[in-house]
C-alpha cells in the first residue's frame, strides 16, 4: 500500500505571518502520522494546491485528502476549491484526491472554538 497524504488548504495572505497557525497545524499533525502532511494556498502563498498534490504525487502518495482550513464554505470552499482539485485529478489520475469539507463545518471544530470563547472571559 502506498502513502496517503493530507494537504492542509488555506486561503493565503500578503502577510507571512498570517501561515503560522496552519503552519503549526501541520507539524501537530506530521508528529502524529508516517505519511506526509503540506500546505497549500489559493492565493498570495505558496505553494498552490496543484504543486503541493504534485509534491506529494512524486513523494509516492497514491491518495490525498484536501482538507479545507476554512471557518465555513464560502465561494473559495464551494466554487474555487472544486475547479482546483478536478485539475489535480486531471493531471495526476492514477492518485485517489479527495476533499474533505471545511474545518469550521465540524461540530467538534466548533465545540474547540466554543470552549476556547469561554475561556476568554
Amino acid at each position: 500500500m502506498g502513502k496517503h497524504g493530507i494537504i492542509l488548504f488555506g486561503h493565503g495572505a500578503r502577510d507571512p505571518r498570517w501561515a503560522e497557525p496552519f503552519e503549526r497545524l501541520a507539524a501537530k499533525l506530521r508528529s502524529l502520522r508516517g505519511d506526509p502532511v503540506a500546505l497549500a494556498f489559493l492565493e498570495l502563498m505558496t505553494p498552490d494546491l496543484p504543486a503541493a498534490v504534485a509534491a506529494q504525487a512524486a513523494d509516492g502518495c497514491d491518495a490525498i485528502t484536501v482538507v479545507p482550513v476554512f471557518f465555513g464554505q464560502g465561494g473559495h470552499v464551494r466554487r474555487d476549491l472544486p475547479q482546483v482539485i478536478d485539475t489535480c485529478r486531471a493531471a495526476h489520475p492514477g492518485v485517489v484526491i479527495h476533499c474533505a469539507t471545511a474545518v469550521g463545518e465540524d461540530d467538534g471544530v466548533l465545540d474547540a472554538v466554543a470552549r476556547y470563547c469561554l475561556t476568554q472571559v
